[in-house]
């Protein structure tokens, strides 16, 4: 696992039921038992894993194998049907613990950069920490600079959306996220909008967030950026869990068919498809 300087903010404590929820904890979320169920679809099917501060996680998988889904029940943008989220030690489950509260600690960027269009950059950057962190103007402008400066776009303050390219956008909106402080970033996709010259940029400043220590869940096809980045690699199909490990074990040397099958897919496109072995 990579070791740096922990930047995130101190989080704040749980107060009423949701402390009774928390304890202390060596891991960033547990998942325990998950399912999922849009009416007789079932998306996630029993999912167990747990990721530990400081690990860079890259799950991947064919499209409708649930990676998305488990990935917005990790912060409750969807509602499981079965099992229980503890993130950093709470219980988001729990129907009494303050889930905006908690969600104050966790940043999520999606496949759309989802800005404000009649906003500039800067006031995309400021508007969350003023109104949900009730931080003042200068405290405000001063996390979003410094963000901005982290993702290579100090001189774009002033720009609106359109004005910018998808990447920039994209990179926007990892600078917002980043400046309400998170400890645990998730990234549903976050280069699959882009055009392939733009990809680049994104991942380079998710390389540097995995450098400095940010707790990452990444859902990605980039599988170039899953070998050089993540400390594991899930790979999910049919909502459940097939194989998980190292890069250069479920990459490098995939133990399941149904990996074997995805990964030549991937990254040989043009060969001959092989068959799923049930």
């Amino acid at each position: 696992m990579k070791t740096a300087t922990d930047t995130a903010a101190t989080p704040a404590e749980p107060s009423g039921a949701a402390a009774a929820t928390s304890t202390t904890t060596s891991t960033a979320i547990e998942i325990h038992g998950l399912h999922k169920s849009f009416g007789d679809l079932e998306v996630l099917r029993g999912i167990d894993f747990t990721i530990a501060p400081g690990e860079v996680v890259c799950v991947i998988g064919p499209s409708g194998s649930g990676k998305s889904t488990l990935l917005r029940c990790a912060n409750l943008l969807e509602q499981p049907s079965a099992g229980r989220v503890v993130v950093g030690g709470t219980d988001i489950t729990d129907p009494d613990v303050d889930i905006d509260r908690v969600r104050r600690r966790i940043g999520m960027v999606f496949q759309q950069f989802n800005l404000f269009p009649h906003l500039s950059v800067l006031e995309n950057l400021t508007i969350a920490q003023r109104r949900v962190l009730r931080r003042g103007k200068a405290e405000s402008v001063h996390a979003a600079r410094e963000n901005l400066a982290r993702v290579g776009l100090a001189d774009k303050e002033s720009s609106y959306p359109s004005q910018l390219s998808g990447g920039q956008q994209q990179r926007v909106a990892i600078a917002r996220a980043l400046s309400m402080n998170p400890e645990l970033m998730l990234f549903d996709e976050p280069t699959s909008a882009l055009d392939p010259e733009l990809v680049g940029d994104v991942l380079s400043v998710m390389r540097g967030l995995a450098d400095e220590g940010m707790t990452m869940m990444v859902v990605t096809h980039e599988m170039g950026f899953a070998r050089e980045v993540a400390d594991r690699v899930v790979f999910m199909d049919g909502g459940v869990i097939v194989e998980e490990g190292t890069p250069d074990e479920v990459l490098g040397n995939p133990q399941h068919q149904r990996t074997r099958s995805f990964l030549a897919r991937i990254l040989h496109p043009n060969d001959t498809p092989a068959t799923d072995t049930p």
